[in-house]
């Protein structure tokens, strides 16, 4: 059986927990460990799919089409390796496995309760991944923080493992905040203590501590929090606020996090951790040779969380390039025709973001055609192709009004139309067409330039597509649908010759991008707008031109 670390959180949300477990992943990962990481969610929603943005940021789609927390694209970014349904158990999962089980008389007519019953599930989802023998360390975040009422179920069943497992075999990471006090001048440590002490009260020993910091812990203030919290001083970690989430497995192993976690679990010592890569990237990433500025048209800019894995893409992408990536937010509600010049004035690229409802749309559509009309590096995702489609029908195919059936079910020209296996479909939850589906990419496009071969799998989540009935209308007026799914003849990408970059994409590119293989996509999109930038340079120097000449 696999070894088992649990990374839990104190004090405030929002500390981190997802980075510092994929970090320590990492970590353990490049020592040549095998290693996954799973998220366990407090909340009653059974997924995250019916969330709003706004709720709960951007819901990751897995390549099984699991629709899970957001965390999940940071471990599947850090460790370069997919997750899968497995990786994200909620609260209400827990409780609709029990409640199924209870009404086919699994329970011999015993009450059913919270102990034992639903931690006992919870205990073998958590165990769940380390019985296959495939992997050495499974680690699990457990959502929320320490004291919430929704977490304690989460918090008992760890404390029956630690009871249960060999000591050796089990771990109890804690993250905490140390806030510094700018009146005092002084690091205090009285949050730490009183999370520590929760948690003890609910049975559960953090076996290390890490804590976030603004400023940095010396010796006697470790020993403080050592004595107190009783642990062993080299077990409290400093985790200092990074520039870059991608810095943190770096300041972790700084502080030999990975080191203890080995000792404590008597892991034999092995090779020193091989990060060579990731500091290869990091080099990139913190030294650019050139700046673009990239529009997102979206409807959620308000919360980053958001375009979580979009903005992520970008930074992978960025750094392929030696370009740093600037995002500039447009909502796309405040956009129009007559301030659409204004708004996206500056920018060497555009990205049409996904989403879902017609507020916004508009504007969106509106910002296609800009990127259209004035050459600028267009790139659509999902609802961004789709809103291409529509633009490209109303104003050059003279289908006037032409719309989404999802914005408008009595459009005169439906280019956008609901998928045919989803007419029946009532339930909301887990019934998009999600996760990994094939794609045939045709040859002598701008797609096969980007992919370099023929055949592609990429990630969905989506209830509507182009309408087929519009497809021999669209290629005479000079669309190239260069990727098709081979079996339902499903557009996956369309794209306009003759334009410097214009393509949009049915499926979620930004969904596979990890710091190791960035998506192929956002590389060549972030190439573009440098190449869109150096013309802008040019126009507005002209001795630039001469120079280069």
């Amino acid at each position: 059986m696999a070894k088992f670390i649990f990374v839990t959180g104190g004090v405030t949300s929002s500390l981190g927990k997802g980075i510092i477990a994929a970090s320590l992943a990492k970590l353990l990962q490049a020592r040549g460990l095998r290693c996954t990481i799973q998220k366990f969610d407090p909340y009653i929603n059974v997924d995250p799919g019916t969330l709003n943005p706004y709720e709960h940021g951007e819901c990751f789609v897995t390549e099984d089409g699991a629709e899970t927390d957001l965390d999940l694209g940071h471990y599947e970014r850090f460790l370069n390796i997919f997750t899968t349904q497995a990786n994200n158990v909620t609260t209400g999962r827990i409780y609709q496995t029990v409640i199924n089980k209870e009404r086919e008389g699994a329970y011999l007519g015993k009450t059913v309760q919270v102990i034992p019953h639903i931690t006992d599930e919870i205990k073998r989802r958590m165990l769940l991944l380390g019985k296959d023998d495939k992997y050495d360390v499974v680690l699990t975040e457990i959502g929320g923080t320490v004291g919430d009422i929704e977490s304690l179920p989460f918090i008992e069943a760890v404390r029956q493992l630690q009871w249960e497992l060999p000591e050796e075999d089990c771990l109890v990471v804690h993250l905490t905040l140390i806030p510094y006090l700018k009146a005092a001048k002084e690091l205090k440590t009285k949050p730490t203590q009183h999370s520590v002490k929760l948690m003890s009260e609910n049975g559960v020993h953090p076996d290390i501590l890490v804590c976030r910091t603004e400023e940095p812990l010396n010796h006697e203030i470790k020993r403080k929090i050592a004595q107190f919290c009783n642990v062993k001083v080299e077990a409290v970690i400093e985790a200092a606020d990074a520039s870059t989430i991608y810095e943190v497995p770096l300041a972790m192993m700084r502080e030999q996090l990975d080191v203890i976690c080995m000792k404590k679990m008597n892991i034999p010592p092995t090779k020193e951790p091989d990060l060579s890569k990731w500091k290869q990237f990091l080099d990139k990433l913190k030294y650019p040779k050139s700046k673009v500025t990239i529009g997102l048209i979206g409807k959620y800019i308000e919360l980053q969380d958001a375009y979580k894995s979009i903005l992520e893409s970008f930074i992978h992408a960025g750094a392929i390039n030696e370009c740093k990536v600037q995002v500039v937010n447009v909502h796309s509600e405040f956009i129009s025709d007559e301030n659409v010049a204004e708004k996206l004035d500056g920018l060497d690229g555009l990205l049409v973001a996904p989403g879902f409802g017609h507020r916004g749309i508009e504007g969106k559509i509106v910002a296609v055609k800009f990127a259209r009309e004035n050459n600028l590096p267009f790139f659509g995702i999902c609802l961004g192709m789709q809103m291409a489609v529509i633009e490209y029908g109303r104003n050059m195919l003279g289908l006037e009004n032409a719309h989404s059936t999802e914005m408008d079910s009595h459009t005169q020209h439906p280019v956008i139309n609901l998928m045919e296996e989803q007419k029946k479909i009532k339930a909301m939850g887990g019934t998009m067409r999600l996760g990994a589906y094939p794609c045939t990419i045709k040859k002598g496009t701008l797609a096969y330039e980007i992919y370099g071969t023929t055949q592609i799998s990429e990630r969905h989540r989506h209830r509507y597509e182009f309408n087929n009935d519009y497809l021999q209308q669209y290629e005479e007026a000079g669309v190239v649908f260069s990727g098709l799914n081979a079996d339902t003849r499903l557009v996956e990408i369309m794209e306009i010759p003759g334009h410097p970059f214009f393509i949009g994409v049915q499926y979620h590119p930004e969904l596979k991008s990890t710091v190791e293989n960035p998506a192929p996509l956002f590389v060549h999109f972030i190439n573009a707008a440098k190449r869109h930038n150096d013309r802008r340079s040019t126009i507005k120097n002209p001795l630039l031109q001469s120079e280069m000449i």
